[in-house]
């Protein structure tokens, strides 16, 4: 489970020294289960990489917006470290290569919008979690 796999990464990264990664994942971890205890329902994973995309949308925002050099490198650090929770998300490429059996359902969308709609279902059909803009760039190389 992703909350065990953050609090080994805790203890580890405390007998590293390593403070950001160690403050990171405890604020990763406390959002967690504050979510968990919030909604009452028993721990998942996805519910838990929910809570780690949330904060990374978070952190990476900050990092565009502040304009200091020190706390832009330590949020990048952060975000390395919350990317590194998350599962590997797929290449454009090999979103096209799991889209192709639908290939005709979505040439055959109306517009773009329709045909993201139907590409998305099809990977949440098949429980791949893809970033919405690499299935819009997938969906435009299907369309042609």
């Amino acid at each position: 489970m992703l909350k065990d796999e953050i609090s080994r990464r805790i203890k580890q990264a405390m007998r590293d020294g390593n403070t950001v990664e160690k403050e990171v994942l405890r604020v990763a971890l406390g959002d967690i289960q504050t979510a968990e205890a919030r909604e009452g329902a028993k721990e998942s994973d996805d519910a838990a990489i929910a809570v780690v995309k949330k904060l990374l949308k978070s952190v990476t925002e900050t990092a565009a917006q502040t304009a200091n050099p020190a706390e832009k490198a330590t949020l990048e650090a952060e975000i390395v470290v919350l990317s590194s929770l998350l599962p590997k998300a797929l290449s454009v490429e090999e979103l096209v290569a799991k889209l192709t059996p639908k290939a005709d359902a979505i040439k055959a969308a109306p517009n773009d919008g329709a045909a993201t709609g139907i590409a998305m279902k099809a990977l949440k059909a098949d429980g791949v979690d893809a970033n919405g803009k690499d299935v819009t760039e997938a969906v435009k190389k299907l369309r042609g």
